[in-house]
């Protein structure tokens, strides 16, 4: 599955087991990660991941910890995702441990990869992408859940990154995603939002089939800068919604 090809990414240098303790938080707590999901196991964890056993199993106690997974011995044990992380995930919800600088900074991180992936892509696109993209559009229109809107999205971008034809592109928007993704999963519980974002994409796709570039930059500045628009409302409203 692409989502947790995003999640169980590769961590990078610093503190890494608070990163990914911070990672599997966030899909937790957004409901990428459901509840009763088993986790792959300490040592498919750790290749997937980059990181030694020992950073595992301390990110997992961790994890464990705070309620958020739960582990059952014998043959079909494992980590499992606990039913009701609502409370004990509350004070590890991916708004309240980031600011409004770092949520700028991202979006425009963002934006920039994906608008020079589109104006690659209105060069590169193949029919096949075209009609790869049109499909995951499609799935995000008619994505029913946040989860499930969450991951056609992660594909829609993922997609257009791809197109460029661009491996650096690509994996940075990979990259950003193991970031992007639990963040815009809370988005997507607004059918207000998952109705704007649909027609957002249907304007880039329609960019990238005419192969205007200009209208392909413009459309992919517009998609991220309204997410990140989204977020940083979210940000501030932050934690009095309920």
């Amino acid at each position: 599955m692409i989502t947790h090809a995003v999640i169980f990414a590769p961590i990078g240098q610093a503190s890494r087991s608070d990163q990914i303790v911070q990672r599997l938080s966030n899909a937790i707590v957004t409901g990428l990660l459901e509840p009763h999901e088993q986790l792959p196991n300490e040592t498919d964890l750790a290749k997937m991941m980059g990181v030694s056993h020992i950073t595992i199993r301390e990110a997992l106690n961790t994890l464990r910890a705070n309620e958020l997974i739960h582990t059952v011995r014998g043959r079909n044990g494992g980590s499992f995702v606990c039913e009701n992380v609502l409370h004990s995930g509350r004070n590890l919800h991916p708004f309240r441990g980031i600011s409004t600088d770092y949520l700028s900074d991202l979006g425009e991180m963002h934006s920039a990869v994906i608008s020079h992936s589109a104006r690659l892509a209105s060069r590169r696109m193949t029919d096949v992408d075209l009609q790869r993209l049109r499909e995951f559009t499609a799935l995000l229109a008619s994505a029913e859940t946040p989860e499930q809107r969450t991951q056609a999205d992660m594909r829609c971008l993922l997609a257009i990154a791809a197109s460029s034809q661009s491996a650096r592109l690509a994996n940075q928007e990979l990259q950003l995603q193991a970031e992007w993704a639990s963040l815009i999963a809370v988005l997507y519980r607004s059918d207000d939002v998952h109705r704007e974002v649909t027609g957002l994409y249907a304007t880039l796709t329609d960019a990238l089939a005419s192969h205007s570039e200009q209208a392909a930059v413009q459309a992919a500045s517009q998609l991220i800068d309204t997410f990140t628009v989204y977020l940083l409302e979210k940000k501030m409203n932050y934690p009095s919604e309920k």
